[in-house]
């Protein structure tokens, strides 16, 4: 589909040829065009022409009376409309930014007697999700609805939803009916996105890259580009600005908060995505909770809290020292680039173990496939084996089985000393026993108790069961993460198995919670903190919660680690909209593992 898309573009973009602009017109504003550019795919949010009719392309002020076009365009061309304004509007909470961006544009390319549609394309950072679009013409205004697909009352809705797709994990595109040729169209979106946590820094990266053939050029334009940005850490502490790709002046400073912007008259419109990084500068861990009331609106009346715990910025702590196994799925459908991907990912992974750690690798499709019957040490003679071994075992073929090696992994891992089990589950595929092997996996995790290994699971692809790997990382006490393209697979498989085995307090308690009425927490079950991104929970409660909480853990010295950590409200701290997506995730995950209706209804009162 993204392939189609960037040919239909490029068809576009031969068809502006035909736009004719005097017979003196200025000179185009041409640059060199960003590798990122080259496959045509948007960059920043933009608007098309649909252009299924190529004889109405033509400059609607300056008509060219070109010799007719015969055929029609299949699929149709996308015209990327001349950009008039730009602004922009991001607002950070903790690890959530909330970017609203508002925007003209022109329909420069097609004549003013004639009408076709419009499609509006928006990229967006990591993990990001629309939260809704408004749209104005000169003849019509629209917006975005939710609705529930199997309510029969909106059935045309329905119908014209399919208009409105991601184009790929991270392009949203939604149509507009039949825009007249000149026509002005004033487009509002708004999404969310994460906040990556890589050295002790925050970074916040916004696909804002616009290319060059989106400036006017069919007469002079002042152009005004216009970002503000405002940061709220939650936690009450001073935050240290990193870098800024954008020279934003500073508006506000709050402990805690922080406020900027941008705002230029510009030759062009910005060729850079928008990149922020800030930190919470600490010697020592750092945690809060926030406490918020719900909207009278809310279906679940229960108080809302966050906690959150950071790792220190500075005099980094010992790390446990680790059991790892690795359990990769070779089956039929990884072959080619997927499996390739998957083994450059874990030999960097491998290649960066500590001299203490341990580790093995199983190989799964209908059988598995052990490097060793024991757990290895991780020095260069056995990384040797171990990449020798990959090599020649690592052949896509077979179904699919993954409750045998699960199985294998966690009677392989016992908790001594020092060290964290970790089992890393790597798979496109999915099973029909997913129910109960989440079932099974919890009894014996539950039986073990903190000595139980971490389980965190790493999704291929459209066709794997994400609610599975998303519970499985749940009971667990893992992480899970995916990739939907081939491109992203090597990078976010790494992040995972490298970033999520730097444990420095493990077995984490919050005694406040015990003495509640009841609670819930997103996710059920409290993983450890890593050295590489802090932890973040939030949940519901009944009760009354004090002033402050006990939070207590273990270290990798194997002494005990408590702190008293604030309770305090969330001022001007939208708790339900920053914790929305994780509480959705992890509703319906639960939804999926227990089949329960009475969740699938809250996942949708949560959604609206």
């Amino acid at each position: 589909m993204a392939d189609e898309f960037a040919t239909s573009v490029d068809m576009g973009l031969q068809l502006t040829k035909r736009i004719y602009y005097g017979k003196n017109p200025p000179k185009p504003l041409v640059m060199e065009k960003k590798s990122s550019e080259i496959n045509n795919l948007p960059t920043a949010p933009m608007v098309y022409a649909v252009v299924k009719d190529p004889s109405m392309v033509d400059n609607p002020d300056i008509p060219s009376y070109q010799p007719y076009v015969y055929g029609r365009s299949d699929p149709p061309a996308l015209i990327p409309l001349d950009m008039q304004g730009i602004a922009m509007e991001v607002d950070c909470y903790m690890d959530t930014a909330f970017v609203t961006v508002n925007g003209t544009w022109r329909m420069h390319c097609i004549a003013s007697s004639r009408y076709c549609d419009c499609r509006i394309a928006v990229p967006m950072g990591e993990q990001g999700s629309v939260l809704g679009v408004e749209i104005e013409t000169p003849s019509r205004s629209y917006s975005t609805l939710l609705i529930e697909s199997n309510d029969t009352k909106d059935a045309g809705l329905v119908a014209n939803a399919k208009d409105g797709f991601l184009l790929n994990r991270r392009i949203y595109t939604l149509k507009v009916p039949q825009v007249a040729g000149g026509s002005i169209l004033s487009v509002k979106v708004s999404w969310s996105q994460k906040l990556l946590y890589q050295d002790g820094q925050f970074s916040l990266n916004i696909p804002f890259s616009f290319p060059w053939h989106v400036n006017p050029i069919a007469k002079l334009l002042c152009k005004k580009e216009r970002i503000r940005l405002n940061v709220n850490s939650g936690m009450g502490k001073e935050i240290l600005c990193g870098s800024c790709s954008h020279p934003l002046k500073e508006t506000r400073r709050l402990v805690g908060s922080l406020g900027f912007l941008y705002e230029s008259e510009v030759r062009a419109w910005s060729m850079d995505d928008f990149s922020f990084s800030y930190k919470v500068h600490s010697s020592e861990i750092l945690g809060s909770v926030l406490l918020n009331r719900v909207s009278m609106l809310d279906v679940d009346q229960r108080e809302m809290f966050c906690f959150n715990l950071y790792p220190p910025t500075v005099n980094a702590m010992k790390v446990f020292r680790k059991e790892v196994v690795y359990v990769v799925d070779i089956s039929a459908s990884m072959q080619g680039r997927p499996l390739e991907n998957v083994k450059s990912a874990l030999l960097a992974a491998l290649s960066k173990l500590s001299p203490a750690d341990t580790f093995n690798v199983i190989a799964f499709n209908g059988k598995s496939l052990l490097f060793s019957s024991s757990m290895e040490p991780s020095g260069k003679e056995s990384i040797g084996k171990a990449t020798q071994w990959i090599d020649q075992n690592f052949v896509a073929e077979g179904g699919t089985d993954i409750s045998l090696p699960l199985n294998q992994a966690i009677e392989m891992l016992s908790k001594n000393g020092d060290s964290i089990p970790l089992v890393f589950l790597i798979t496109d595929g999915s099973v029909g026993d997913e129910r109960e092997i989440c079932e099974a996996l919890r009894g014996r995790l539950m039986k073990r108790g903190l000595n139980a290994p971490r389980i965190s699971t790493f999704g291929i692809g459209l066709y794997c069961n994400h609610y599975f790997l998303q519970m499985l990382a749940q009971i667990g006490r893992g992480y899970y993460d995916a990739a939907y393209d081939l491109d992203s697979i090597s990078s976010r498989l790494e992040r995972l198995l490298n970033g999520t085995s730097s444990v420095i307090l493990a077995d984490l308690k919050i005694e406040a919670l015990e003495s509640l009425d009841s609670f819930e927490l997103y996710p059920c079950y409290l993983p450890d903190l890593l050295s590489s991104r802090p932890l973040i929970v939030s949940g519901r409660f009944i009760g009354t919660c004090s002033g402050s909480v006990k939070v207590s853990g273990t270290l990798a010295d194997l002494s005990s680690f408590v702190v008293d950590v604030k309770v305090q409200k969330a001022k001007d701290f939208p708790l339900e909209r920053v914790f929305a997506r994780r509480q959705i995730e992890t509703i319906t995950a639960n939804a999926w593992f227990s089949e329960n209706n009475q969740l699938e209804e809250m996942v949708c009162s949560n959604e609206s």
